[in-house]
């Protein structure tokens, strides 16, 4: 037992893991409310795991978080919603917030700023919202509009199933999600879209056109190519959304190279 006077808690940390997570922050079982007001007497226990991006975290609070899959808030704009996810938004350096059924991943502006400076103020801000009570979304925000209810063809019924059962466990497991936008019979191109801590990763992206892209075309021989669509809502100045755009555009080939340079040729256009 780890003796701190005041506080009764058993030894448990938020792990640290490949360099990424900084130094140890306890985080007690039971908390002294003279200490910690705005915890009460509720105990919690915060797990904070890296993910294949360096610039997010998926935290894990051992209780479930969104019931009904997954919600991205890709920027302060469309966190009003909830109100932890505005919690986070407040917290400075956190360019994104993701919920998931067990997890929040967190994803902070850039490499310069160390996990080790906000990493607590996000615990502290997930472990204030449970204890407050509040809905993690607030009643009347209503959920994110879906695509009209169309009936899917054959190969589009076995996309879903692929991405649904063979991709999107391992792309959760990582903090993010993945989800099917479109797919265009005349061209075979797939169209979905990658939240969460996938949506900013560069390795996604080469997961997306390596791993993603090649057993689609594997078992749906109709499929050409699989492109990631862009957040619509996602702030032009951030300058991780810049990041992920231009890495988009150098793996499909339509950024057309640096201002004023030529084009490519269209056969190079993406790699094979």
């Amino acid at each position: 037992m780890l003796k701190t006077t005041g506080i009764a808690m058993s030894r448990i940390f938020a792990p640290q893991q490949n360099g990424l997570l900084g130094r140890h922050y306890p985080i007690g079982v039971r908390l002294n409310r003279s200490l910690m007001p705005a915890l009460g007497r509720r105990n919690m226990f915060i797990e904070a795991h890296p993910t294949p991006n360096n610039n997010s975290l998926k935290f894990h609070p051992g209780r479930p978080v969104f019931d009904k899959g997954t919600r991205d808030f890709a920027n302060p704009r469309t966190a009003s919603a909830s109100p932890l996810a505005e919690c986070l938004f407040k917290i400075s350096g956190v360019s994104s917030v993701f919920f998931g059924p067990d997890f929040v991943t967190v994803t902070k502006k850039h490499d310069e700023l160390e996990w080790s400076e906000i990493k607590p103020k996000i615990i502290s801000a997930i472990m204030d919202f449970y204890a407050s009570g509040a809905p993690l979304i607030r009643e009347g925000a209503g959920e994110v509009p879906a695509a009209p209810a169309t009936e899917d063809d054959e190969v589009v019924t076995f996309i879903k199933e692929l991405l649904d059962t063979r991709i999107r466990p391992s792309v959760q497991d990582d903090g993010g999600d993945i989800s099917f936008i479109a797919f265009d019979a005349k061209t075979g191109l797939v169209t979905v879209r990658l939240q969460g801590a996938c949506s900013t990763c560069s390795s996604s992206k080469v997961t997306l056109k390596q791993g993603v892209e090649n057993m689609l075309m594997h078992y749906v021989p109709e499929v050409t190519e699989v492109i990631a669509l862009e957040d619509e809502t996602e702030d032009p100045n951030d300058p991780v959304a810049r990041a992920q755009r231009k890495f988009v555009e150098e793996m499909t080939g339509a950024g057309g190279g640096e201002a004023g340079a030529p084009a490519p040729p269209a056969a190079a256009a993406a790699p094979a």
